[in-house]
């Protein structure tokens, strides 16, 4: 990997991962977590599915990235259209097609010899292969809903300023290498509109609660990471690219399914 990648996956692991501190605030106004038992309760079921995801990606990484990869689909692209309006409505479809595709299929579409040996590392040669066939199948319907997109927003003007983010970002894929790019969108769009809706729609007095708890939860999860990088260099022969790219990537993804749950399923009436 370049010196940009290993940037770009720190600014992941430093910046964008803190945001998910603030599921412990949705699940205690989704009815989790206000008493001890719940939450325990809560926690606990926090940590087990997320090691559930990980046990099912070391067994199957090939479906574990395929399935990541369509569920941060619809969950980018939620959070990005919520930026102008709730996103499951049929006037939103053009727009939610659009944003949903950057990630899952723009960035790896446009530039699939770049993010091939990426996905090798992950989850082997074959399933790439295959993986990256079947995106480059949908990258041009991709296409043509981002064409559709910018259609609409010139005539809707509140679309004008998301889609001209999208626009933006998707001109970034031929300028900078994939893992820059997604560190561009996870870090400086999704993260930071994500924590800024979540922190506006907190009451007064939840919000200290809320920050010492996003505080606790980053520090808990860089620990861990570090740990796991440790134990992986001792315990397997990888080098260091490798298990920074598979820590980076099969953490999110582990911790990505509670965290939808969370978000998208639990917390929909604060969209």
């Amino acid at each position: 990997m370049s010196s940009w990648d290993y940037w770009a996956l720190a600014a992941v692991l430093l910046t964008g991962i803190p945001h998910g501190g603030f599921d412990g605030a949705i699940a205690r106004r989704a009815g989790w977590s206000n008493h001890p038992l719940s939450w325990l309760m809560f926690h606990s079921g926090y940590v087990i599915l997320a090691a559930l995801v990980t046990a099912i990606w070391w067994y199957q990484p090939g479906p574990s990235l395929t399935i990541f990869l369509a569920i941060s689909a619809i969950h980018f692209g939620t959070s990005d259209i919520r930026m102008v309006t709730h996103p499951w409505r049929w006037s939103c479809a053009i727009p939610l097609a659009a944003h949903c595709g950057l990630v899952s299929i723009g960035i790896p579409g446009l530039n699939p010899q770049e993010v091939e040996p990426l996905f090798s590392i992950l989850i082997g040669i074959e399933p790439t292969l295959l993986l990256l066939q079947g995106i480059a199948i949908l990258l041009p319907i991709w296409l043509f809903a981002v064409v559709a997109y910018i259609a609409q927003a010139t005539l809707q003007p509140q679309w004008r300023r998301s889609a001209g983010l999208l626009l933006a970002l998707l001109f970034a894929t031929y300028w900078f290498e994939p893992l820059v790019c997604f560190s561009l969108y996870f870090c400086f769009v999704h993260s930071p509109v994500h924590s800024l809706r979540i922190w506006r729609s907190l009451l007064p007095q939840d919000r200290r609660r809320c920050a010492l708890e996003a505080v606790s939860y980053t520090l808990a999860a860089w620990i861990s990471g570090l740990l796991l990088i440790l134990w992986y260099r001792q315990n397997y022969t990888i080098d260091l690219d490798s298990a920074l790219l598979q820590l980076t990537f099969i953490g999110l993804a582990a911790l990505t399914v509670p965290h939808m749950i969370l978000v998208d399923i639990l917390d929909h009436k604060h969209d």
